[in-house]
């Protein structure tokens, strides 16, 4: 068994988890707004100004935000009712977590980096799959992610059913 979260703990992790969660979701917006802007305009220049700015926010906001993301809500889960495995929406939400973080580290940052290397050296934006996959996956992950934290959908897990089972007979048997 888990120790439970205090209320007041539980609530300050609970507004770090929503802080952290929106902070990504906007932060995935903007790579989004930057990378259109990028992928569509004639001018180098803005090609230039909208993937090293990108790169700003992933190199410096999009990580931290990230894990952010994720302690806080390893927190939630393992010190409140919730728990990581016991209902089908937190573990969605910790893998998908995971997931899109483990991406941002191996998949939009390079695609980023290069990006702004091959624009920087004079030349076009190489692939502009490399400034807008990134940010759409992610930000698809998100609203999905928010959704399932509003809805609570599918139950429980096989192992949540196993663990409230022994409540329940402790309960009737009362």
């Amino acid at each position: 068994m888990n120790p439970k979260l205090s209320r007041p703990a539980r609530r300050t992790a609970l507004v770090v988890h929503v802080i952290a969660s929106a902070s990504w979701l906007g932060l995935t917006l903007g790579l989004l707004a930057l990378g259109t802007t990028a992928a569509t305009t004639g001018s180098a220049v803005t090609v230039e100004a909208s993937v090293r700015a990108m790169r700003l926010f992933a190199d410096w906001l999009l990580l931290p935000v990230a894990f952010l993301t994720l302690l806080s809500g390893l927190v939630l889960s393992l010190g409140t009712p919730w728990g990581l495995a016991r209902h089908r929406w937190v573990y969605t939400k910790f893998w998908l977590t995971l997931a899109t973080t483990t991406a941002t580290v191996f998949a939009l940052r390079p695609g980023v980096n290069a990006a702004v290397a091959a624009v920087a050296a004079g030349g076009p934006l190489p692939d502009a799959g490399d400034v807008l996959f990134g940010p759409v996956v992610s930000l698809s992950a998100y609203v999905f992610m928010t959704v399932i934290s509003v809805l609570k959908p599918w139950g429980l897990t096989r192992r949540g059913r196993r663990l409230r089972a022994p409540a329940r007979r402790t309960f009737q048997d009362a």
